[in-house]
């Protein structure tokens, strides 16, 4: 296995993490997460509520490998799962009653890693 460069031990748990169900659940979008995650961290992608409201339609699952930035707006409600958020970016997503959750709760909520989106 190659192994991870990242220094954060957080970040270090969840690539493994996300490997792991990848494996487990035969679901290469994990997999797939877990390698955008393990690049360098200016490589990584930092993605504004206003690209998440232009790229989903109401109601949808988004996967953001990096960071969810809060300028712009968004008008409907999504479930978006990232490595971090700022502030404003949840106070954003929540007034548009959507959520914000860590990959962990995105992983058990959808094994299988169906009908969810990767942004960035």
């Amino acid at each position: 296995m190659k192994k991870v460069k990242a220094t954060n031990p957080e970040l270090i748990e969840l690539i493994r993490f996300l490997k792991k169900q990848g494996n487990a659940n035969n679901a290469k979008i994990w997999r797939s997460i877990a390698t955008l995650l393990s690049k360098a961290k200016r490589r990584r992608v930092a993605v504004n509520v206003s690209h998440l409201n232009r790229c989903t339609e109401k109601n949808d699952m988004v996967a953001v490998p990096g960071k969810v930035l809060g300028a712009g707006r968004i008008d409907h409600p999504i479930k978006v799962a990232a490595f971090t958020f700022s502030e404003k970016a949840k106070t954003k997503i929540k007034a548009a009653k959507g959520k914000c959750l860590s990959f962990f709760e995105l992983v058990k909520k959808n094994p299988k890693g169906s009908n969810v989106k990767i942004i960035g």
